[in-house]
């Protein structure tokens, strides 16, 4: 098996990256640029929009405590805005393809940069006689719709873009999107000790966000967009039992890792620690995230198959968001640190996934999709649990309990998408 997906898939890894516009005829033409500086340019942008995909979530958990007194949120309003973000990531992504298909991908980039930026902007700000609230929620929304374009065209420009340069480009890209979560997570409380004001702290974000649209804004205009329609070929994933499996462990990862965006901040401040500390240890864990979404897709494509190391990342993080909960809070690093290595492995896998199981580019954009529709769409829900278990309760102890469920239900279906199998037969 090894051998046939490198031959299919030569960059297993960082590298291997979901063309979204991959059934378009003609097929899409790569950024026009004028050189080697241009290119590089180019690359840089792309690495700097993935630097601003994450800070939405991480910045919201590191000052919520404050966001809630404040602005005398109540708890369903809560729930929705961490919720909203992660369950907009699946409705908008089918359009991805869609709109680029009509303005070409560069422009819809470029836009969704724009749309990113103005939601950043409106998020904190204060609606006469309304408060903060209506705010909040049409700028969470805002950003969570942009985001999800983004998350779509942003892997086919890489992989369309720097053909040659596909292992450190990927690389760098996947890099920039963990530390656009650890950034968000680390800073977002020193700027509101230094302000005072967690809506400067919210403020803060929609700054590198608009200097990137700025960057990105003279190549994206440049570009020419001819006509193209789309011609859909490969496996019908959707008639896929391997494909579902594949597509079900990645709900089970997405409740688990965008829960921890938008609860892990909260969580350790719950069990005493300050808010400064609790940004680190949340940085810190993204950054052990990192390291396991470098190093797990080249140690999954090594196996014959991937039923071991999706069963055992799987359990890692849940055990690790259950012991950040229930155990010793002395040892609350070692807890941290599990549940971010973890993560980032188990998040790598279950993208490596898409390249292991299919045998071409057509039926692994066509997964792609089903698997951020259906995975981001129905993740959104552990965010959701989380935050009614807690408004339940008072506390987080039954959010521990569910993700040690979620956890070993990410085991079994691992175990079932790691077999040695392509879908389509």
């Amino acid at each position: 098996m090894r051998n046939e997906v490198r031959q299919s898939f030569p960059d297993v890894g960082p590298g291997s990256l979901v063309d979204a516009e991959v059934d378009e005829v003609p097929s899409a033409e790569p950024t026009r640029v004028g050189g080697r500086r241009a290119l590089a340019y180019l690359g840089l942008c792309l690495v700097l929009i993935g630097l601003n995909l994450r800070t939405v979530f991480s910045s919201f958990s590191a000052v919520l405590p404050e966001i809630t007194s404040d602005a005398s949120l109540p708890g369903w309003a809560v729930v929705v805005l961490t919720t909203v973000p992660v369950t907009l990531l699946g409705v908008f992504a089918p359009l991805a393809p869609v709109l680029a298909r009509r303005f070409g991908a560069e422009r819809v980039l470029l836009g969704a940069m724009a749309v990113l930026t103005a939601g950043l902007l409106l998020r904190p700000a204060a609606v006469p006689g309304g408060g903060h609230l209506p705010a909040l929620l049409a700028g969470t929304a805002a950003c969570g719709a942009a985001i999800a374009l983004c998350n779509v065209l942003l892997p086919g420009l890489v992989k369309r873009d720097f053909p040659h340069r596909l292992g450190l480009m990927g690389g760098l890209y996947t890099t920039a999107i963990c530390a656009s979560a650890a950034l968000g997570a680390g800073f977002t409380y020193p700027v509101f000790s230094a302000t005072g004001q967690w809506t400067s702290a919210l403020w803060f974000w929609a700054v590198p966000a608009a200097v990137v649209l700025l960057l990105f804004l003279p190549v994206a205009v440049r570009q020419r967009h001819g006509q193209h329609k789309a011609v859909h070929s490969g496996v019908n994933v959707w008639r896929s039992a391997m494909a579902w499996q594949v597509t079900l462990f990645m709900v089970l990862q997405a409740m688990m890792s965008f829960s921890v965006f938008a609860w892990l901040a909260p969580i350790l401040r719950e069990r005493g620690v300050d808010g400064g500390t609790a940004g680190l240890i949340v940085s810190a864990s993204i950054v052990l995230q990192m390291l396991g979404s470098l190093f797990a897709p080249a140690l999954a494509a090594r196996f014959r198959d991937q039923r071991a190391i999706n069963t055992v990342v799987a359990l890692m993080t849940g055990g690790g968001f259950a012991l950040s909960i229930f155990g010793p809070l002395e040892l609350i690093w070692v807890w941290t640190g599990l549940l971010g290595l973890g993560q980032g492995s188990l998040t790598a896998v279950a993208l490596t996934m898409i390249m292991l199981r299919t045998r071409d580019g057509h039926t692994a954009a066509h997964l792609s999709g089903m698997m951020q529709g259906v995975g981001y769409g129905v993740g959104s829900t552990g965010t959701l649990m989380v935050g009614q278990l807690h408004q339940a309760t008072g506390s987080f102890a039954a959010a521990g309990v569910l993700f040690l469920a979620v956890g070993s239900a990410a085991a079994v279906f691992g175990y079932r998408a790691g077999r040695n199998r392509y879908i389509g037969g």
